[in-house]
């Protein structure tokens, strides 16, 4: 006999799926109701209170092929209860946000609340007094299945979730997700951490770093909502197609208000049309160019020679030049910023100009201490001792003037070096200058020096690895008075400067202190295209641990010997058979030819990070803007070039490593030319 359907457990939980979108409806609608004519005291007020109700709403958007829920718990006792009393355990559905009922109960609670940490944590050796947790699997945003494991039942054997390894392999279309659903504990333990430290997340392919960084900014938000709220938060990335594909992933958890940059944008305060050789960007992005600018700056100080005679009415007040030396001298002392210290000095003078007011008998007051700081000898004074500095002209005047340079480079930088990065044309202005992305950081370091940089509340800085030093200062400046999240895989540094330790690049960042996790359990890639990876990493990174890929699949694999375009394009229309995303990574230097190939074949394909839909599912991705993206499959195109196209060797086949991890469910590889060495 078949289960009446009122008995059915799937029946009673698409019920409760039903109930809670109806309430999630209801909620949204509250808002839009709201009246505020009444409750406002100006324009202003109301201006604001709508943005924030307008924004309320559009975080109640239910999202129809989102589950609203994707979990539950049922407690052994009530939470916070003592189990000695015997209080009956509570139910609580475990989603992307909080929804309640007319009543205020709750109906969905938010994966960040205390009370959900079991459903990530709870296991048979720790059940956390959960006595069941229940996974739902969906299909197009219904409920169609459900899987339960009684962590508190010791007759029964722990086994791997089915629901858990289909909701990890479901085919990618389109942006970036999620992973909400299926956080292990070891991801969990790092996006809970707390607000007040940094963390570093050391992960290789697959492990879920990013997508960890993203949901660790997503649960400080509800933790320390109103302090982030004041201080902002920011997630930047190496490139705007990375963070095009990562966009839709905080928006789905109910978090709009996070920004999104690269280092390129933090730093242009110039506009960049120029490159630098590799030699070149690598002395301009040491650290040790920090203190090459520090001194410049500074140098633009002149000790005073003559003293300060201020007129007020018919007495004249003179400062003398000794004692200008020593408010200058303790000024200097104080290493504050130029800028800050410009503004203190006539202030200062003002100051000794008040004490001898007051010897004399006088009684001036602050109004007074402002007046003479505005006299004009000693804005006069000021400018000359303290002139202003515009930091664009100043790294300008160091990258083309020899002499200034080997001054404030003496015992920093060797001749080679300042030879490597002065400009072997003069140039007129700041405007036409070409100035390259590292020359930006230069400026921005040197503004820096002059005005302190704002700090927000919390920065994730993703693929890390690939920063110069004086990009990670260019960072850390952003965040001196809050904390950071970097994410990275030290194998897939693909640029000359790349990270050598994450113990240097925090140094680099100001967060020394920050604690170093490493994630190796892969959960993306399968298990056959990772083992095939990874016979790069003693060549690229000895001291790595191989990522083991946790995937039941082990996935579909194959090396395709090739002799001509057309045979590459073959593979992709074979791939192109299967659910989801296709992606063909080839060297840039292939890019034209495969892009004719697809084109004569009638292919429709995309760039990377533009989203992909089910009639277009294949992008054209050039191996140096691969990082960082995933596909379901991947053609891989000629190996050997994708190494020649880089620098050196090692820079090449860490950037063959990347390409070659970013396929979900399959990789084909082919190649007319024979296979790296490293590969056999």
């Amino acid at each position: 006999m078949s289960t009446p359907p009122a008995q059915d457990p799937l029946s009673r939980e698409r019920a409760h799926l039903g109930s809670s979108r109806a309430a999630l409806r209801a909620m949204r609608e509250d808002v839009e109701n709201l009246d505020i004519s009444d409750v406002t005291a100006n324009w202003v007020n109301a201006a604001v209170l709508q943005h924030q109700i307008d924004e309320r709403i559009k975080a109640l958007a239910d999202l129809s092929h989102t589950p609203l829920f994707f979990g539950r718990l049922d407690y052994l006792h009530a939470p916070g209860a003592d189990k000695a009393e015997g209080a009956e355990g509570e139910r609580f559905y475990i989603g992307r946000r909080h929804v309640h009922d007319a009543e205020g109960d709750p109906m969905v609670i938010d994966w960040r609340a205390p009370v959900s940490q079991p459903f990530y944590r709870a296991s048979k050796k720790d059940p956390m007094d959960v006595g069941l947790r229940r996974r739902f699997g969906y299909t197009s945003g219904d409920l169609t299945a459900y899987e339960d494991e009684h962590l508190s039942d010791p007759s029964e054997t722990a086994a791997t979730s089915k629901l858990l390894q289909q909701e990890i392999e479901r085919p990618r279309v389109g942006p970036m997700r999620d992973i909400v659903a299926t956080i292990q504990p070891e991801q969990d333990e790092i996006v809970r951490s707390g607000l007040a430290g940094s963390v570093c997340v050391q992960g290789g392919p697959g492990t879920g770093k990013t997508a960890v960084g993203l949901h660790r900014v997503a649960y400080l938000l509800y933790a320390h909502r109103e302090r982030l709220a004041r201080t902002g938060t920011l997630v930047i990335g190496p490139n705007k197609s990375f963070l095009h594909y990562i966009e839709q992933v905080l928006p789905a958890l109910g978090e709009l208000e996070v920004k999104q940059a690269t280092v390129d944008d933090l730093v242009a305060h110039v506009e960049v049309r120029g490159t630098d050789d590799a030699t070149a960007a690598v002395v301009k992005g040491d650290a040790r160019m920090a203190e090459v600018l520090r001194r410049a700056v500074r140098s633009h100080v002149t000790l005073p020679t003559e003293g300060v005679v201020v007129v007020r009415g018919s007495r004249r007040w003179r400062v003398p030049a000794y004692e200008l030396e020593t408010i200058v001298g303790e000024l200097l002392d104080r290493d504050i910023r130029y800028g800050a210290a410009r503004e203190a000095l006539p202030q200062r003078i003002a100051h000794a100009v008040l004490v001898q007011m007051e010897r004399s008998g006088e009684a001036p007051d602050d109004r007074v201490q402002d007046a003479v700081a505005r006299n004009t000898a000693v804005k006069a004074a000021v400018k000359a001792i303290w002139p202003p500095v515009d930091p664009a002209k100043l790294v300008l005047r160091l990258l083309t003037d020899a002499d200034f340079l080997a001054v404030h480079a003496d015992g920093i930088l060797d001749e080679d070096e300042q030879k490597e990065i002065l400009w072997s044309k003069p140039v007129r202005s700041v405007k036409s200058a070409k100035w390259s992305p590292a020359d930006a950081v230069l400026i921005d370091e040197a503004t820096d020096l002059v005005q302190r940089t704002h700090s927000l509340g919390h920065v994730v800085l993703d693929e890390a690895q690939d920063l110069s030093p004086m990009q990670y200062r260019a960072v850390g400046r952003r965040c001196t008075t809050g904390s950071a999240t970097v994410l990275g895989d030290l194998a897939q540094g693909t640029t000359p400067w790349a990270t050598r330790s994450w113990d240097e690049a925090l140094a680099h960042l100001g967060k020394g202190d920050a604690v170093i996790e490493e994630l190796t359990a892969g959960f993306r890639v399968p298990t056959d295209v990772i083992t095939y990876a990874s016979r790069l990493l003693p060549h690229i990174a000895p001291g790595l641990t191989p990522v083991a890929s946790v995937r039941e699949n082990p996935g579909f694999f194959e090396v395709r010997p090739t002799t001509a375009d057309e045979q590459v394009v073959d593979a992709c229309e074979e791939l192109l058979r299967n659910e989801g995303s296709i992606g063909l990574i080839a060297a840039d230097a292939r890019i034209p030819a495969l892009t004719e190939a697809l084109t004569a074949a009638g292919l429709t394909y995309l760039g990377p990070g533009e989203e992909t839909t089910a009639q277009t599912r294949l992008t054209l991705v050039p191996a140096s803007l691969a990082k960082g993206l995933e596909y379901d499959y991947v053609v891989l195109d000629e190996p050997q070039a994708v190494v020649d196209g880089e620098p050196d060797e090692r820079t090449g086949l860490r950037r063959l490593y990347v390409a070659l991890t970013r396929a979900v469910s399959g990789l084909t590889v082919t190649h007319a030319a024979p296979l790296p060495q490293q590969l056999a």
